[in-house]
């Protein structure tokens, strides 16, 4: 099996992606709270709170809804 090489094809291909837009957003917050500013994080996370029962209930009633069951309308890329 052939190494890992950082210099192939593969590699230059995920080298052209853009940044990770989170990791973006993470290094700003970092820098804004080394600054000393109160940052209101409304980023990704896990949340600590059960989702509300009326959340659940309408999530439960679009799942149950055929309607929803196929793809959504699309004019491509």
């Amino acid at each position: 099996m052939d190494a890992f090489r950082p210099e192939g094809a593969g590699f230059q291909r995920m080298m052209r992606l853009p940044p990770y837009v989170f990791n973006i957003v993470n290094q700003l917050k970092i820098e804004a709270r080394q600054r000393g500013e109160d940052i209101i994080d409304l980023g990704m996370g896990n949340p600590d709170l059960p989702t509300p029962k009326h959340i659940v209930h309408k999530l439960i009633e679009a799942v149950k809804n055929p309607r929803n069951h196929r793809y959504s309308a699309s004019k491509g890329i």
